[in-house]
């Protein structure tokens, strides 16, 4: 009781990267000298293959390893090596001594990589994605690269215009980038993405949430970038030319010096297929965009470690356009920035006890222009928020016990400027009105405190959690979850049995929110809903397991149920890309998912991944801006639904094969069963067809009411064309969706408007290390 006492009173002043540890090695000859020795850390569970050289004392730190079982080897010419078995479960840095003698050692264990196969103590799944899938990953439109890593993990699916689906959640997926949380929708038509080449490893979550997690938890992501710790200058430039005019570049550079890392890069794109056009012809759909980052990290000693990050992203686009609106002449721009800077400190208490404390501030904008010639609507946005974030923590390792507890506050100002003027009445109701200004100002906050703990006892590993959330902003509200979880692993047959149950209270999302929630809008025309946009709350169970097979091959498996009360969604605004939240009475999801993964056999890796996933929604709707004309029967009915991300069967898969030390080529394909539609029976299906083109309309089978299954296969080849120590030179190229296949992702959605997924596109990428 003591103990947990004191965590708490420390949670108050100081927060480390969630999930991750710390390893301080230092090998020693005989004498007890520091050696300058070669060494690797290996994880087939993380993807992880680390290669380091130890100072001159024999010292190294790796930092950001996520949480699991790694071999650890080491090598000197004229010493024994050396290879054992190390497991990182705690925040606090395990400090590792490694002593070389002059013939082999005969305390030493040789170790094969399967026995890092699985993670034995982790009581829900966690899709890694580590070094080798990040830098051979297939190409992608900029702005995406990260969202396609996402999706092919089980239970994710990208809806119109790269917004991210977590087992049939909308937008309420959180990203953790080194340790800070976000939360605000992260997909291309809503803020600048996340830079894949500036990014050391993701962690994919769905289930088994630590109690430190809250606000969204439909999916987490956890982002680690890149700290190239090797003393001296080190750096990378990429260049990426391809279909629909795409060209990107990148550049990095950093420098280490003791304990000390600083660096800088610079990105920058343009495209003209940026947004999932609603026909074929991809009308006005140019982007350009890019940004710039700095770190530096620094610490005095081993038990003090201070990094600071300040960033600056923006992108400019135009909205695609049906075939009337390009005809009529209609154009719309679009933009997005961010501003961000982050402070993090971190203090090792004492051999067991860890604590941080973090502070972050962020400015995102984005705006709306439309040409007068626009149809059948003219709309403009200017809207924004700012966000000041603070949070600490302190975690503990004692016995058998890795034990955490914290607090997290959120400052946020909300400001939003809205308006549009009808340019075709015909496309109304006659009670909306034809014109509408909306202007509004709010500020927010959000608390919230937790503790976990996870224990282990024999082969079972136990962990529980508690977390307290406090909401205030056009509604007050505060929830307490529950969080617990359970693993039993059986060495013996290579398997692992686990179950865990999540509470979840989720804040709305913050996109249009005052204008959603707003009288205003909720008396604009006689479809309004009424009331403001509540917090949800979510009970989530599942039950799965992890199983090595052949000592290559591991498989997850995974049975879930979630059932939420204010079920998240969004109303798009005809097909300008702005939304706003809205929410469903109730919802109730289900589903399977499974993934076969190899990490690597020979020169073969890859996976196979599988969702099923079932989704029921139960009117009625608050908050949005409907104004469309078949929205009255969805508002104000109390009927149930299949919900807007209710795709029955997904899979994904991609075998990669090293045809020679320098040369690789894979083969990857996917599989989507199709989304549902709101059309009712007395659709027109000439008119969408003038709307969107006949080819468009064949992938909608209006009996099922679902869009027609979709099929893409890919490929790639990469090669090594020069390596000389530190430098080297490498090309890829990538051909996506071969056999040109016409896919719809969405139709005349009410929620989610139509979007076609790419045709067949190449594209070559050309990048240079040192």
């Amino acid at each position: 009781m003591r103990l947990w006492c004191a965590l708490f009173f420390f949670a108050t002043a100081v927060h480390a990267q969630r999930g991750r540890g710390e390893l301080h090695l230092w090998v020693v000859d005989s004498t007890g000298g520091g050696l300058e020795t070669a060494g690797s850390l290996v994880s087939q569970a993380i993807q992880l293959k680390q290669s380091f050289t130890t100072d001159s004392q024999g010292r190294y730190t790796a930092r950001g390893l996520p949480f699991g079982i790694y071999r650890l080897s080491v090598e000197r010419t004229g010493f024994g090596s050396f290879s054992t078995l190390l497991e990182i479960h705690s925040e606090v840095p395990l400090d590792y001594k490694v002593t070389l003698g002059i013939a082999p050692i005969e305390t030493s264990v040789v170790v094969i990589d399967a026995a890092t196969l699985l993670d034995p103590h982790r009581t829900a799944p966690a899709y890694y994605v580590g070094e080798e899938t990040l830098r051979d990953r297939r190409a992608a439109m900029p702005g995406r690269a990260v969202l396609d890593l996402v999706e092919m993990q089980p239970g994710w699916l990208l809806e119109a215009n790269g917004v991210l689906h977590p087992r049939g959640a909308e937008y309420n997926t959180q990203y953790v980038v080194d340790g800070f949380p976000v939360v605000d929708n992260r997909s291309p038509a809503y803020a600048p993405g996340l830079d894949v080449d500036e990014i050391q490893s993701m962690n994919v979550r769905t289930a088994g949430y630590p109690a430190e997690y809250g606000r969204k938890l439909g999916g987490v992501i956890e982002v680690t970038t890149a700290e190239d710790t090797r003393a001296g200058w080190h750096g990378s430039a990429a260049f990426d030319g391809g279909s629909f005019s795409t060209a990107s570049g990148s550049l990095s550079e950093q420098y280490a010096r003791g304990g000390t890392v600083a660096g800088v890069s610079l990105d920058s794109a343009h495209t003209g297929r940026y947004l999932d056009p609603p026909v074929e012809e991809n009308f006005t759909n140019k982007a350009s965009g890019g940004g710039a980052s700095a770190h530096l990290a620094t610490g005095w000693d081993e038990k003090n470690r201070i990094r600071v990050a300040v960033s600056r992203r923006r992108t400019g686009f135009l909205v695609p356009d049906e075939r009337l609106q390009f005809g009529a002449g209609q154009r719309q721009d679009r933009r997005n920035e961010e501003t961000s800077g982050q402070i993090s400190y971190q203090r090792t208490l004492a051999p067991w006890l860890l604590g941080s404390i973090r502070a972050a501030v962020r400015d995102l904008s984005a705006g709306l222009w439309s040409n007068p010639l626009s149809t059948p609507i003219l709309a403009d946005q200017q809207r924004g928020f700012r966000e000041a974030y603070t949070g600490g923590a302190i975690s503990a390792h004692r016995g058998k016990h890795e034990m955490k507890a914290g607090g997290e506050m959120i400052w946020t100002s909300v400001h939003e400027n809205f308006g549009y003027r009808v340019t075709d009445p015909s496309f109304f109701s006659a009670d909306v009105p034809p014109q509408f200004r909306f202007a509004g100002r709010q500020r927010g906050r959000e608390e919230s405190g937790f503790a976990q703990d996870v224990m282990q006892a024999g082969h079972w590993t136990f962990s529980a959690g508690l977390r307290w959330d406090g909401y205030r902003m056009l509604v007050h509200d505060s929830a307490v979850s529950p969080r617990l979880g359970a693993a039993w692993y059986w060495p013996r047959a290579g398997l692992v049995l686990r179950a865990s149950y999540d509470r979840a209270f989720e804040v709305p999302s913050i996109e249009n929110l005052l204008l959603a929630s707003s009288a205003a809008a909720q008396h604009l025309t006689n479809t309004s809903t009424g009331l403001p946009v509540n917090p949800s709350r979510g009970n989530f169970y599942e039950v799965g397991l992890s199983k090595s097979i052949a000592g290559h091959v591991r498989l997850e498996a995974s049975y879930f149920e979630r059932r939420i009360h204010d079920f998240s969604d969004d109303d798009l605004l005809l097909n300008t890309g702005i939304s706003f939240p809205i929410a469903f009475a109730a919802a109730e999801i289900r589903g399977v998912e499974a993934k076969l993964e190899v990490p690597r056999w020979g020169p073969v890796s890859g996976f196979l991944s599988y969702s099923n996933m079932a989704g029921t929604g139960r009117l009625p709707i608050t908050g949005g801006l409907f104004l469309e004309p078949n929205a009255a029967e969805l508002l104000h009915s109390t009927a149930s639904f299949a919900v807007t991300q209710d795709q029955r069967n997904s899979a994904r898969s991609r075998i990669r094969y090293q045809l020679a030390p320098r040369l690789w080529a894979a083969l990857g394909a996917s599989y989507a069963s199709g989304l549902p539609i709101e059309l009712d029976n007395a659709v027109d299906v000439n008119a969408l067809i003038a709307q969107y083109g006949e080819r468009v309309v064949r992938r909608v089978n209006f009996d099922r009411g679902r869009v027609r299954p979709s099929f893409s296969m890919d490929a790639s080849v990469g090669a090594d064309v020069w390596k000389h120590e530190n430098r080297s030179v490498r090309v890829q190229a990538d051909a996506l969706n071969l056999t040109n296949r016409l896919n719809v992702i969405n139709f005349a959605s009410l929620f989610s408007g139509t979007a076609l997924a790419a045709p067949r596109m190449v594209t070559v990428r050309i990048v240079a290390g040192w």
